[in-house]
């Protein structure tokens, strides 16, 4: 089971019978209207709740049906009103959506919140939900902080989108994300509203989609630093703006972890934090488990946030997270061994930095100076996994000792001692390469006896970024400068009888565009060059913990699987030619809403490729293809995209096409240039 800590029983519910209102519409101030689906308790006109608002583009009537339906039901028979928007542009809403996380998307949140809050059902009180885009919707709407909005639960979600999300790592061009992503949107918000919702102008709004369709890949390239288009939407700019309480979630396996902490550390409104060892998925499914009872801690953090009642909850301490077993290196893991550990606030008394110098062929106790060099191979970096893992097969990282043989390595004697790792590390490096434009990945491994690699944490940065995410400053060509590099947040435990593993490389693909030029790096050894860990000593609060509760729902919709494709990673190397491929089958889903009688397929194949000693032949392809299928309907949206570059520009071809009863009714290409900004 899995535990938390408990400072007062959650007061006893009652389910009350919940009714739905499939469809119901928000205008808005410029004749926008946008679909919202209900789910209420039956006698919310008599006895009024308070609201928790779901706002994503991803389609109400059948892209996230199912898990809305789940979400919906379990809150309205709990005593709140669920509410689930479509974005304008997306699903059954009117309009455009031409970016993510625009002005316009919040200001229209803010309208849907003030007339959720006017309903003769609700208290006036209203809260938000969201996994990913729902939770960076969340998180921004609280720094917006409308008078109505009281509470927000932000699930693998961000406040920073320069820093922190599919575009761009440690400065670095996001080559496993950000084309991928920018493809996935140009076919999920071109696909139609449903004709059972808008009626007879679904095919107007439909083609209206189709001729207004734009490539996020264009704003997102074409601001390559830290400017004012990333810290629009980005609360970190000012955690003071955020004035309602908030439920930080992560997990270990996803990409957003760090935003948990960063928020119990710089929120003063009340907050808490939870990571899981999940991936990109809701922590009361578990992927990987253990599964949690997380549908009750929303609602107790609702009840305490929007309806002031006296449960303890934010008595409790403000990080709750699993500290990780080791573990042999595996694609994927069913489960992750490990226990759950409770700090009072961010950063923990239990935390201390563990610094180990960088010795000339040692980590640890050897402070010698030396210069180690290293060339690494352009592939280096595709044993690696992905960034943002949602438990799918081979998303983690494999035995990185293929990784460690193209990089710099520095390992610590054995350990004479377990020690637990929680939080983020970094690594100071002394370091000079011979060509301006260069970047350095940082990873740290557990070693066991028999030399297996488990990936713990790592980092990337830009050297051109190394003064700040906002400029390019070229590298002067052989001078030696101190760096600090960043590793991804994470709990682990080591084993004694274990070695640490420090390794650096030059490249890292495909998480990281590589460098126009094959570069050269050397790694100054000494007092200067250090690798901090934060070593997190056991605390009275671990033993205090109680059980979550087995994981709860509410009632999906009936479906049937109608095809089930494993997906994965396939790696194909050429011996003729250098080049390696490697090849994410990322969905291969189809599942059929009975209800409805609607058939969802879904796939989505990147392959990334590049040839050995050539950085410029770095290539992202890119093959999306959504259908919506019924017996009066029959709709199919293609998306592909294949991203290149030179040593001057990045290139970008996109191509849309849209099919009616297996009829291409519309097609559409796209052709973007971007200079490379010290990328």
């Amino acid at each position: 089971m899995s535990p938390r800590q408990s400072q007062a029983t959650p007061t006893e519910v009652t389910e009350r019978a919940v009714r739905v209102i499939d469809n119901d519409w928000v205008p808005l101030r410029d004749g926008v209207r946008l679909a919202i689906r209900l789910w209420l308790p039956e006698d919310a006109e008599d006895r009024p709740v308070s609201t928790i608002l779901d706002s994503v583009p991803y389609r109400k009537s059948d892209g996230t049906a199912v898990g809305d339906a789940a979400w919906g039901t379990y809150f309205a028979a709990h005593g709140f009103a669920f509410a689930r928007v479509d974005l304008r542009g997306s699903g059954d809403s009117s309009g455009l959506l031409e970016d993510e996380y625009s002005e316009t998307e919040q200001d229209d949140a803010e309208q849907v919140i003030a007339w959720l809050a006017e309903r003769p059902w609700c208290t006036g009180a209203v809260g938000m939900i969201g996994v990913s885009w729902g939770g960076f919707a969340a998180l921004q709407m609280a720094g917006r902080h409308p008078p109505e909005l009281r509470g927000v639960v932000a699930i693998h979600a961000s406040e920073d989108r320069y820093a922190d999300d599919v575009h761009y790592i440690g400065g670095c061009v996001s080559a496993i994300d950000m084309s991928q992503w920018a493809t996935s949107m140009l076919a999920y918000l071109n696909q139609p509203p449903d004709p059972a919702v808008v009626g007879e102008t679904w095919r107007a709004a439909w083609l209206e989609r189709l001729e207004n369709a734009r490539a996020f890949i264009e704003p997102w390239l074409s601001h390559q630093r830290r400017d004012a288009y990333w810290q629009q939407g980005s609360p970190c700019q000012d955690y003071g703006s955020i004035h309602c309480p908030v439920y930080a979630v992560g997990g270990w396996s996803d990409g957003y972890r760090d935003m948990v902490l960063r928020l119990v550390e710089h929120v003063k409104a009340p907050v808490r934090g939870l990571i899981g060892p999940w991936g990109h998925t809701w922590p009361e499914a578990g992927r990987p488990g253990p599964a949690i009872g997380f549908l009750q801690e929303c609602r107790r953090f609702f009840a305490a946030s929007l309806n002031d009642e006296d449960n303890g909850f934010f008595e409790e301490p403000q990080l709750i997270s699993y500290m990780q077993e080791a573990v042999p290196p595996a694609g994927s893991y069913t489960e992750r061994p490990g226990r759950w550990v409770a700090d009072p606030c961010w950063p923990s008394p239990s935390i201390s930095a563990w610094t180990h110098t960088i010795g000339a062929t040692a980590l640890g106790d050897d402070d010698s100076a030396a210069a180690r060099t290293i060339s690494s191979l352009q592939s280096t970096g595709v044993d690696g996994g992905v960034w943002c893992g949602d438990g799918s097969p081979a998303d983690y990282g494999l035995d990185q000792r293929f990784e460690d043989g193209s990089s710099l390595c520095w390992d610590t004697a054995p350990l004479s001692e377990r020690v637990e790792i929680l939080g983020k590390g970094e690594a100071h490096l002394e370091v000079s390469v011979d060509k301006p434009w260069a970047l350095v990945a940082v990873r740290v491994c557990d070693v066991a006896p028999d030399g297996a690699s488990t990936l713990i944490a790592r980092g990337l940065l830009n050297l051109s970024r190394r003064e700040g995410h906002d400029r390019s400053v070229p590298m002067l060509v052989d001078e030696p400068v101190l760096v600090r590099v960043p590793l991804q947040a994470t709990a682990y435990a080591i084993p004694p009888g274990h070695r640490i593993r420090l390794a650096v490389s030059n490249t890292y693909w495909p998480m990281a565009w590589p460098s126009p030029e094959a570069t050269r790096l050397t790694v100054h050894c000494g007092p200067k060059s250090t690798l901090t860990l934060p070593r997190r000593n056991r605390s009275d609060l671990d033993e205090a913990l109680t059980p979550f509760g087995a994981p709860e729902t509410g009632t999906a919709l009936p479906t049937e699987i109608t095809r089930l494709r494993k997906g994965g990673r396939s790696l194909r190397r050429s011996l003729h030619d250098g080049t390696t491929e490697v090849e994410f089958d990322w969905h291969g889903s189809g599942i059929r809403i009975l209800a409805t009688n609607t058939e969802m397929t879904e796939d989505s194949i990147t392959t990334y490729r590049i040839v050995e000693g050539d950085p410029l032949s770095a290539t992202v392809i890119c093959r999306v293809t959504v259908r919506l299928v019924r017996p009066d309907w029959n709709i199919e949206v293609r998306a592909q995209s294949t991203m290149t570059c030179d040593a001057r520009e990045f290139l970008v071809t996109s191509t849309l096409d849209a099919f009616e009863d297996e009829v291409r009714i519309h097609a559409r290409a796209f052709t973007h240039r971007f200079p490379r900004d010290g990328a």
